[in-house]
């Protein structure tokens, strides 16, 4: 493991016109959706990270020919109409959580057993839900150790459809998963949601990159019932894909802290990226937030309020407001994430330890915290491997001296020129 990265306040108020890489949400559907497709597809403005690398590689591996251009951020994907070449495989998806799921899911479309893998973490998260799923729809998809997390086996003769419930509480891509698999079904799909669903944004943003390659699906205002038609067909062709809101708030983010001004291009707030909701939470704290001709712009107050928040549509982003918080004059309190605590690490259980260490008061409940400001004591801050715990708490340094990220290149998951952007906002 490296040395911890020391992140070095900025000297002089904040003003800075940033870019960020592509979503990977949008990519991962992309590269998933383009192997289904028929022909060539070209995903243009593509994240290349961990994750990404993990899809790309998997679908290699079962025979779908993907090639890369890192420099141009594209990928070219020749689409084999929802067939899998490959009759058997194993293929390792490191700790991305999408292509874990969307993978299981797209296995079942082939004729032949196959075996998904992750790493440590990922052998800790659950998946059962996906698999009860699939085996209702008449595919033999199990957990390998009988504990409902990867690695995971899938034995199957093609998907017919059919109609499966499934728990809304753990997981949104379990049903984006069946979602996107759906057209290619000869019966489709329909999805009961028992639960409310967490991370609704997502199923819209499903539905809006199913649709752009020629397919679509259905859902009713609550989210308790999802549709997808069969008999459908995705059609290669280029597509673009928009920056990460997820990654722009970081950026967002310092601005709040320092009281400056952060411009993000090619992105405005009709994206139905979920983690754009975060501003809403920044607005409430008392930023400015100026959507201008495909651009957002966060301007940060003398000082920030508390708030307390509803994080459940963007609860990836509850590790920045846990950052942002000690710097309010008043407690912050976010509430319903619970599902937090499944992704790459338990991170309410993270941001509480990482908070203390820092000097704040911290209520802890099952669903999120309190976070009372107090004086920042510096401190090197544990990452957990979890690369949103990284890129967070290393917004804490723009400000006060003396605070360290282990572990930086956990960033590579989803964000690999992370520490390099961070140190353009000082030019």
């Amino acid at each position: 493991m490296q040395d911890p990265y020391l992140v070095r306040p900025l000297s002089s108020p904040l003003d800075a016109v940033v870019e960020v890489p592509g979503s990977k949400s949008y990519t991962n559907r992309a590269l998933l959706i383009a192997a289904m497709a028929g022909g060539r597809s070209v995903i243009r403005g593509a994240l290349f990270s961990d994750d990404t690398d993990c899809m790309a590689d998997s679908l290699r591996r079962l025979g779908i020919p993907v090639h890369e251009d890192p420099e141009r951020a594209e990928f070219e994907v020749w689409g084999q109409g929802g067939h899998i070449p490959a009759e058997s495989g194993e293929i390792f998806v490191g700790d991305a959580g999408t292509a874990a799921r969307f993978l299981t899911a797209f296995l079942a479309l082939g004729k032949g057993s196959y075996r998904m893998d992750g790493d440590q973490r990922m052998r800790q998260r659950p998946i059962e839900p996906l698999l009860a799923a699939l085996r209702d729809l008449g595919v033999d998809a199990h957990s390998e150790r009988g504990n409902g997390c990867p690695p995971v086996i899938v034995t199957t003769r093609g998907l017919e459809g059919g109609e499966v419930t499934m728990p809304g509480d753990q997981s949104s891509q379990y049903f984006s998963a069946l979602l996107m698999v759906g057209p290619l079904t000869r019966r489709g799909l329909v999805i009961h949601v028992e639960n409310e669903m967490v991370s609704k944004p997502y199923i819209d943003l499903t539905a809006d990159i199913m649709r752009a390659f020629g397919a679509t699906m259905a859902r009713d205002p609550h989210y308790r019932l999802l549709t997808v038609d069969g008999s459908q067909a995705y059609e290669g062709g280029g597509y673009f894909v928009e920056p990460d809101a997820s990654n722009a708030s970081y950026f967002f983010a310092a601005a709040a802290i320092t009281g400056g001004r952060v411009r993000l291009t090619h992105l405005d707030r009709q994206s139905v990226q979920g983690d754009l909701h975060v501003l809403d939470a920044l607005q409430a704290m008392g930023c400015d937030v100026v959507d201008d001709d495909g651009c957002i712009e966060v301007r940060g107050p003398t000082r920030l309020r508390g708030v307390t928040v509803d994080a459940n549509a963007y609860s990836d982003m509850a590790l920045t407001l846990c950052a942002i918080a000690p710097f309010a004059e008043t407690p912050t309190e976010i509430r319903n994430v619970e599902h937090a605590r499944l992704q790459e690490s338990d991170r309410i259980a993270a941001a509480t330890a990482e908070l203390r260490r820092l000097g704040q008061e911290v209520e802890e409940f099952p669903d999120g915290l309190r976070i009372t400001p107090r004086p920042i004591t510096p401190a090197t801050i544990e990452t957990y491997r979890d690369h949103r715990v990284a890129m967070a708490f290393a917004l804490v340094g723009l400000k006060v001296p003396g605070i360290a990220i282990s572990d930086p290149d956990c960033t590579a998951k989803t964000f690999p020129q992370y520490w390099e952007k961070l140190e353009e906002l000082r030019t």
